[in-house]
This record gives structure tokens, sequence and C-alpha cells, in this order.
């Protein structure tokens, strides 16, 4: 199943997802469909609030369906390590249309758990760390126009407004 993808301005996106404890069918099917949506949405990145489920799961595969062992499956996500820095042109499905250049860690280490509830460290960087930071952002209610200046995000904000206004968002 397809989900619609939630926009900017959805309370969703703004507060801190719920913890995964159970790892049942349900689950995997919830993890199928949140590739499934990704992937329709021409996305490398997608969090459980992105679809207005506020749960802390996270999926990730930044071939975008080249390679069927990049695809990772992120719960209860956390970032444990940290290093470098690197500023580059970010998107998100939730806010389309609108880039902007955002630094974040060079190398980043995610501690979380599988779809059977293991837990697991995966290393990422360039694009996959950022992946990381960027997904695990959403589950603590955060987007990545947080890591912008505030004039760049007030006029973002302006922007949004007027096309909701306008019946465009």
């Amino acid at each position: 199943m397809i989900y619609p993808i939630v926009k900017f301005g959805d309370p969703v996106l703004e507060k801190p997802a719920e913890k995964v404890t159970v790892f049942d069918e349900e689950l995997k099917k919830l993890v199928e469909d949140m590739f499934e949506s990704m992937y329709a949405a021409r996305g490398v990145g997608l969090a459980a609030p992105q679809i207005g489920i506020s749960r802390r799961i996270a999926v990730v595969d930044i071939t975008f369906k080249e390679d069927p062992n990049a695809k990772i499956v992120l719960i209860n996500p956390e970032i444990v390590q940290k290093q470098g820095r690197h500023s580059q042109t970010e998107g998100c499905l939730s806010i389309p249309d609108f880039r902007e250049n955002v630094s974040r860690a060079q190398m980043a280490t995610v501690r979380a758990q599988d779809l059977n509830g293991n837990w697991f460290e995966k290393m990422g960087d360039d694009l996959l760390a950022r992946a990381f930071q960027h997904e695990t952002d959403h589950l603590n209610g955060k987007l990545y126009i947080s890591h912008i200046s505030a004039i760049k995000r007030d006029l973002i904000k302006r922007k949004i407004r007027k096309l909701i206004k306008a019946g465009e968002w």
C-alpha cells in the first residue's frame, strides 16, 4: 500500500515519535508499505511520521532500488557517533520543491533494531550518514529546516503559507 506523504504543517512531523515495542507481522507489513511509499515519492529515506504514523521507524535506500541489499530498516534508531562535517544540498519529501544547504556529520553510526527486535549498529558516510541523521531527526520531531539559518527557514515557511492559501499545498 502506498501512503500519501504528510507535508510540513502537519503536527505529526513536529513531535517525537513513539518507541516501537511490538515486532510482529503488522510491523513487517508497515515497513514494506514504507519502502513502497518512499519509492513512489522518489525518495531515498522515509520516516513513519512522514506517512502520518507516529512510530520510531525509518527506511533508507540510497541506491533507490538499484541494490536490493542496500535497503535498511531502522527501528528505534539513535545516532551514537558522528565524525567530521559536510555541507550539501538537502531536501525532504515532506517539504517538496524546497532544497537548502545543510551541514551535517560526514560519518554517522546509528544504533537501531531490525524487524525482529535485534539491536545492531551501522556506520555510514556521505549520503548514507546524511540519511541516518535526517530520518532520525524526523523521529525526534525535527525537520531539516531546523539546521538552516532562521532567515532562510522563515522564507520557506512564508512561501509554504502562500501555497497553503492558494490551495497548492
